[in-house]
Formats: structure tokens, sequence, C-alpha cells
């Protein structure tokens, strides 16, 4: 047997027992539970397919995860190994919303909503070009600057609108409501399928363009796949890591702001819901390939769905989803100790 035959016979037999693995680990959690595994998956596949607005709410939950895990996606080919999506989601959001509460007023709305855009993906650019610079100039793991930036910005974002942007006619930590204006509309009657899951779409679209069929992609890639070959051929490499970094934080913050304009409406605290953290997971599941992102991303909402259905009807925990996907990253990394020696080895 040819290794050119192997491989997709060893990639097989891995996604295979990875899913035997899962599948029996949920089932395992959903009796310890003391729930009925068929029932809750009855459940689990209703809560997303039960309804229009269900299936629509499996992209609501996407959307933030698709920009975030494609960010990373983006860094981790060229070797810059960011944790710090969730600050740039934050950093983001709150700087475009300054802009938008500054504007509503006096702008026409697609103006304020342009404005928004840009400067939510310049704010977490800037903010992953820190830890870049860190990196670059003085040799600094990107993973702890990126961590420490994280708490700022959550922090920052905290203060913010328990200070001078809380609105002035409540007492919650959370700014004044954007105007109907400048929100991003719903673009399915009574669901909430909104026109920022577009931008994530043309996004993903945008970025494997760029990574596949650019130059600028390849560079990208040849940093991360060697970055002392790379200089010796000429390509920049510190450039190309910063440039992968500003980024990654910008398709962050974009996330950011299309959570305030589209789902939100307004800044509040954990606005991300951790989606910056489980971007990492996404890229990791998907290999760092933006099309893969997108799938992974819409996988893990549905199991969100699924899942919240779950725990309405039967009390299984929704943390369930949290567990099973560690658990599926665990089982990638691990993933060569399942292959038998003689298919590892491409042999007869």
């Amino acid at each position: 047997m040819t290794g050119h035959k192997t491989k997709p016979i060893r990639i097989l037999i891995q996604a295979l027992i990875i899913t035997v693995i899962t599948l029996l680990l949920a089932a395992g959690l959903i009796i310890a539970c003391g729930a009925d595994p068929r029932e809750a998956c009855q459940l689990f596949a209703k809560g997303i397919f039960g309804s229009g607005q269900g299936f629509a709410e499996i992209f609501v939950k996407a959307c933030p995860l698709i920009l975030t895990g494609l960010g990373c996606a983006v860094a981790y080919q060229t070797g810059f190994f960011t944790i710090g999506a969730e600050g740039q989601f934050y950093m983001g959001a709150l700087t475009a919303t300054i802009v938008v509460l500054k504007f509503q007023e006096s702008l026409p709305g697609p103006a304020v909503i342009i404005m928004a855009v840009i400067t939510a993906f310049v704010s977490g650019g800037i903010w992953a070009f820190i830890a870049a610079v860190f990196k670059a100039k003085f040799n600094i793991s990107e993973i702890i600057v990126t961590i420490m930036l994280n708490y700022i910005a959550v922090n920052f974002l905290g203060y913010s609108v328990r200070g001078y942007l809380q609105d002035p006619e409540g007492h919650v930590p959370q700014s004044a409501k954007v105007i109907k204006e400048v929100q991003l509309q719903s673009l399915i009657p009574a669901t909430r399928f909104h026109a920022g899951i577009v931008i994530a779409f043309v996004s993903v679209a945008v970025i494997w363009f760029l990574m596949k069929k650019t130059t600028v992609g390849y560079a990208l890639k040849a940093v991360g796949y060697n970055k002392r070959a790379s200089g010796c051929a000429g390509i920049p490499v510190m450039k190309n890591i910063i440039l992968s970094a500003v980024l990654s934080g910008g398709l962050a913050g974009l996330a950011g702001i299309i959570e305030v304009l589209a789902t939100q409406k307004k800044l509040i605290e954990g606005i991300s819901g951790g989606c910056g953290y489980t971007a990492v997971l996404i890229a990791l599941i998907a290999f760092n390939n933006p099309i893969g992102v997108l799938f992974v991303s819409i996988f893990y909402a549905a199991m969100e769905v699924g899942a919240g259905s779950m725990q309405r009807k039967l009390g299984v925990p929704s943390a369930i989803v949290d567990i099973l996907i560690g658990a599926v990253v665990i089982l990638i990394l691990a993933r060569k100790i399942f292959v038998p020696r003689n298919l590892k080895e491409g042999r007869d």
C-alpha cells in the first residue's frame, strides 16, 4: 500500500475513532445527569431543526465565532500564537460603540455603520499590533502578552460602561441603546438572522482568497512553515508576522461591533460570552483553514443551540458542549495514537 493511498485511510480511521469516542462520552455525561440519551438526542435535534427561529439562531451564535476563529487561523498560519481574540473583540466593540453613540444622531445610519466597522477593525488590529511588536522587537511570548492585554481590554470596557459610557437613564453597567437606524437589521422576519452574518461569510471568502490565491498569503504561510528559510528567500519575516497579527485582531474587533449593532443593540459587560477563547479551539479543530473555520463555527453553534434545548426540557447542563469540544481538541492533537503501525508506515 502506497503512502499516497494510506493518508486518506489514516484520516478516515482517525475521524471515525474520534467521533465514536465523542459520542460515547456524550452518552455517558447525559446518563450521569439521569436523562435518557435517546430522548436527549431527540430534543437536541428538535432544538436545531424544530423551528426556523431556532435554526437561524445557529448563525447568530456562529457569527462572532467565525470572525474570531478566522482571525486566530490567520495568525496561527504564520506562527503567531495569539490568545488575544477576546481582548481584540472587546476593544473593537468599545471604540466603535463610542463612535456610534457620538455620531448616530448627526449622521446617516449607513455612514455611522461604516465608520463603526472601520473603527472596530482598526482598534482590534492595533490591540494585536502591540503584542506583535513585543514579539518582533523583544522576543517576548505573544501568548503571555495577548492574555495580559485581554485582561486590560475586558476591565477597561467594564470601567467604561460603569462610568462615562453608562446609560444616564439607568443604573445597569451598560451603554445607551443604539438607535434603530444604526442597527444591523434582521434579514429574515421573526428571527435574529442579521446582516452581520453576511459580513462574516464574506470575510471567510476574502481570507480564503488572500491565503490561497495571493502572494501575500503565500508569504504569510511560508513564514509559518519556516521562518529561517523564508528570510533567506527574501520574505520579510517580522513584517508578515505583524501583518497576520493585525489582520487577526481586526477580524476579532469586527466581531465585537457586529455583536453590539446586531445582537445586543448596546454595549454591555461580558458581551463576548468568551467567544474569543473559543476561537482558539475553532481554529485548531479547523486546522487553520478558513472554510474549515466556517463549518466548525456553525457546528459548534448548532451544538450550543441543541444543548440549550436539552437543558430546558431535561435539565441536562449545556456545559456538556464545552466538555465535548475540549475532548475533541485533545483527541485531534493525539490522533496519531489511533493509527495502526502498518498504516502509519504506508506499507503493505
